[in-house]
């Protein structure tokens, strides 16, 4: 059974900044799209586009922000893009176009990767014998704050007003902020002393690098339940909206009861390729499921979702496990800000072409874009295994190759 608080003093700080940030995060997962199309009044297309543009900036911040987490100490760098996300998520009261909406959500998706970067150094220091399920542990943590945030949400969503919404948009920047603040009670952790050879080592890693393609696309899966869904339930099926609230949450009890000990059994990067393919085979049961939600009535589509989600959040709890270990345990202990930012990218790329690309396919083309999407997820995941082979024979070859300037010093 997953403890409820962690054993040591930093990772209790760590884990209560990250449970207010994480319940301002489920009241934007849960109903933020939902915002810009209902309160904005911008379509759904725009939507998808403007959240594409921002993926696509955030791609290259986080290698940059793990490298500065590494050499100058993580800490400040991760509360200082707290602070940028809490702003930037401030102005979305301010948005009343495609323009405005487009520079908020570029500059909020950006610190959003800076600060997964700048937090993977503090994570490995502070998480112990085995950081990738300390790492678990605060994603359990991750999706009680969700779920909380999403009951906030389904509130906001059932009332359905303008002020309502932008009473979502001001709680989420107000967690961020005092998320920050948090931190100042976490000890300082010492920058990394640079070591010789290229700068950008993770970016020359290209089996790290294949690995993060394959981990960013099996990611778009998260925009399943947070796009894909509230649009498919709203605009297509006949199921009631607090559904949408509802199905959040079944996710998020499943992961918090679950997370750690799935992670606990993949312990290998072999464990981790195998998750990844049972992550897959999950994906494409669940959305081959809420297809058929479409055109039947109320009660049959609301128990095909549930159950869907339920298939899918196994499916999560797999890949999530899977990118945990496979990222770790690939990652030099050196310069692990820099290497989580790369690995980081995926969920950049899921954030960059995720909401298009759902959109496009499962609520504009319909039901069988969903397959479609299932299929892309399966695929990925068999995939996987060749993938993480490459990498651990590439990891053998540079630690022998360094093992003799190591012994000469």
């Amino acid at each position: 059974m997953t403890r409820l608080m962690p054993n040591t003093g930093p990772q209790r700080v760590l884990a209560v900044s990250n449970f207010i940030y994480t319940i301002g995060s489920g009241l934007y997962l849960t109903a933020g799209v939902l915002y810009f199309t209902e309160a904005v009044h911008l379509p759904a297309g725009q939507v998808g586009l403007g959240l594409g543009i921002a993926g696509l900036l955030a791609l290259a911040v986080g290698v940059a922000v793990g490298h500065l987490a590494d050499r100058h100490g993580a800490r400040g760098i991760y509360a200082a893009t707290l602070v940028v996300q809490a702003l930037a998520t401030a102005g979305f009261v301010l948005t009343d176009s495609f323009w405005p909406f487009v520079l908020t959500v570029c500059a909020a998706a950006a610190a959003k990767a800076a600060g997964i970067a700048a937090r993977s150094p503090l994570i490995r220091y502070y998480g112990g014998d085995r950081p990738q399920e300390f790492r678990a542990y605060l994603r359990a943590v991750t999706n009680v704050g969700i779920s909380l945030g999403a009951v906030l949400a389904g509130w906001v969503v059932q009332v359905g007003t303008p002020t309502s919404y932008r009473l979502m948009v001001i709680g989420n920047a107000s967690a961020f902020v005092v998320s920050a603040a948090i931190l100042v009670l976490l000890p300082p952790v010492a920058p990394v002393p640079t070591t010789g050879g290229p700068r950008w080592i993770a970016l020359r890693d290209s089996p790290y690098l294949l690995l993060t393609v394959l981990d960013g696309i099996m990611a778009i899966q998260f925009k399943v339940l947070t796009v894909a869904i509230p649009l498919w339930i709203v605009g297509v099926t006949t199921a009631p909206h607090w559904l949408i609230s509802a199905t959040m949450l079944t996710g998020t009890v499943i992961v918090v009861a679950f997370q750690v000990r799935a992670s606990r059994t993949i312990d290998s990067p072999a464990a981790g390729a195998n998750a990844y393919r049972r992550a897959g085979v999950a994906f494409l049961v669940a959305c081959s499921l809420i297809s058929l939600s479409a055109g039947i009535p109320a009660w049959a589509a609301a128990t095909l979702l549930v159950t869907a989600v339920v298939i899918h959040t196994v499916g999560e709890l797999w890949h999530s496990a899977a990118g945990f270990e496979v990222s770790f345990a690939l990652a030099p202990g050196h310069a692990t800000g820099q290497y989580l930012g790369v690995f980081g990218l995926g969920a950049g790329l899921a954030e960059a072409l995720g909401p298009g690309l759902l959109i496009a396919l499962c609520i504009t083309w319909g039901r069988p874009g969903w397959y479609v999407a299932g299929a892309m997820f399966a695929l990925t995941g068999l995939a996987a295994r060749p993938a993480v082979r490459w990498a651990q024979r590439h990891q053998h070859a540079v630690q022998t190759q360094l093992a003799p300037a190591e012994r000469a010093l």
